[in-house]
């Protein structure tokens, strides 16, 4: 089938990109036109693994771009909405979702057929139904369920592995206000098989996205509280989540004796916090939105407050062995908010490199590929370097905060310094025994 992707960021153009391969001709659509340009030349404009592959292997052929929405809407049978829901302070900031579905409406005005619009973004519960279904309406002057369907299509897409994420998910689930919609949205998704794929309600399917994202937050704040409480009556939290891993509930036992160990016990670790475009985001947001309707969810105001407080527990465990950070020379490594991907939104690297500039460290920030994005924030308060070397020379302090496989090599790297410097590991990758001086969250 024919399908149209407003949005090209880390969802959009994934998700464009992922149908093509799956066998269906797919247009994206984006106002911005080097991007559209880079799409075409099959250059990624953002950094996903195996994107570049894929385009490679699409574009010009199922897969392309355009700045052009009325005509890539005209051309398809579907239009997934894939643009920015960013948190503004008390909600979700709608002005480009309101924006693309009055534009896809007043397109839908003078189309033919019955089109399926569908949202990809993660809105609020309620939105699809209450904000752009009006919208469509008013903007074509037809009937949702009548002459065009409405559906909602939330993703689960973690970055670094989006890719694999959308090729093999574990899930699909398909809001739709009727079963025109459902036939449109399980036609997009017939090629993938053997995966559980759930039928419902736009507002059942946006809260579905809320809550599997609050859930995950809530397993790493948890892990964090206790990663601080093992801390302090003088126990490692690396043992003490081993032995809880072990439950059978979380990590079964396999009929050939083997053990499943699901990926979700790998947010019941503790580190310096949870960053990202979703996380800090999603949660804030559900709180917001479930405190303007009467319900007043303590445990996700919580799993904010922890994770909000995190990095600051690196910057103490520092502290420690260093009196007066004035002056002196510190390396953070990583300012990704996790390896796999240039992204640095919500990363807590950003209140940590703060909190040094502050105390009046020399601060040198290494990372392979997201430097760019903590350039505009810190300016030349700080130095920067992809050459993990570079950033070790002459350091007194080693703070770990992503973990790049490029960090592994650490251990020999410090080994082989003249002077020691402190290693504080916030997020446990290092053996204490692998350091002369050494400090990890939770131990």
């Amino acid at each position: 089938m024919k399908i149209s992707v407003v949005g090209t960021g880390y969802v959009g153009l994934v998700s464009g990109a992922c149908l093509a391969a799956k066998g269906h001709t797919v247009t994206c659509v984006d106002i911005n036109p080097q991007r559209v340009e880079d799409i075409n030349n099959g250059i990624p404009p953002i950094h996903e693994d195996g994107l570049p592959e894929l385009m490679a292997e699409h574009v010009g052929t199922s897969l392309k771009a355009t700045g052009d929405l009325r005509e890539a809407v005209m051309d398809s049978s579907a239009s997934l909405i894939a643009v920015g829901t960013p948190y503004k302070g008390d909600e979700i900031d709608l002005q480009y979702i309101r924006a693309v579905a009055t534009q896809i409406g007043e397109v839908l005005a003078d189309k033919d057929g019955y089109h399926v619009v569908i949202v990809k973004s993660t809105v609020v519960p309620g939105t699809t139904e209450d904000v752009v279904l009006p919208l469509l309406e008013e903007a074509s002057g037809k009937k949702a369920g009548v002459d065009f369907g409405v559906g909602m299509n939330p993703e689960f897409l973690r970055e670094g592995v989006a890719i694999p994420d959308f090729m093999d998910p574990d899930r699909i689930v398909m809001g739709g206000i009727d079963d025109a919609t459902l036939a449109v949205m399980a036609e997009m998704y017939a090629p993938f098989t053997d995966v559980d794929k759930m039928t419902t309600t736009p507002r059942t399917a946006e809260m579905i996205k809320y809550t599997a994202n609050s859930l995950l937050a809530t397993l790493i704040s948890f892990a964090n509280e206790i990663g601080n409480i093992s801390s302090a009556v003088g126990v490692d939290v690396i043992e003490v989540m081993k032995g809880v891993h072990l439950d059978h509930r979380f990590n079964p036992i396999l009929d050939d004796g083997g053990r499943l160990n699901p990926s979700f016990l790998s947010y019941v670790m503790a580190g310096p916090g949870f960053g990202g475009s979703c996380f800090p985001k999603d949660v804030k947001a559900l709180v917001a939105h479930g405190k303007a309707r009467g319900s007043f969810p303590h445990v996700l105001d919580a799993v904010i407050e922890v994770n909000e407080r995190q990095p600051s527990r690196m910057v103490d465990l520092l502290a420690g062995h260093v009196a007066d950070l004035a002056g002196t020379n510190v390396s953070v490594l990583g300012c990704a908010f996790k390896p796999g991907t240039d992204d640095v939104r919500e990363s807590p690297s950003i209140p940590i490199i703060k909190a040094l500039v502050d105390a009046g460290a020399n601060v040198t920030v290494h990372d392979p590929i997201a430097l760019d994005g903590i350039r505009p924030d810190f300016g030349d308060t700080i130095s920067y370097t992809t050459d993990l070397d570079e950033a070790l020379a002459d350091t007194a302090a080693v703070m770990v905060v992503t973990t790049w496989p490029e960090y592994k090599a650490l251990p020999e790297k410090v080994a082989a310094m003249a002077a020691q410097p402190v290693v504080i590991d916030g997020r446990r990758m290092y053996a204490p025994d692998q350091f002369e001086n050494y400090e990890g969250i939770g131990r």
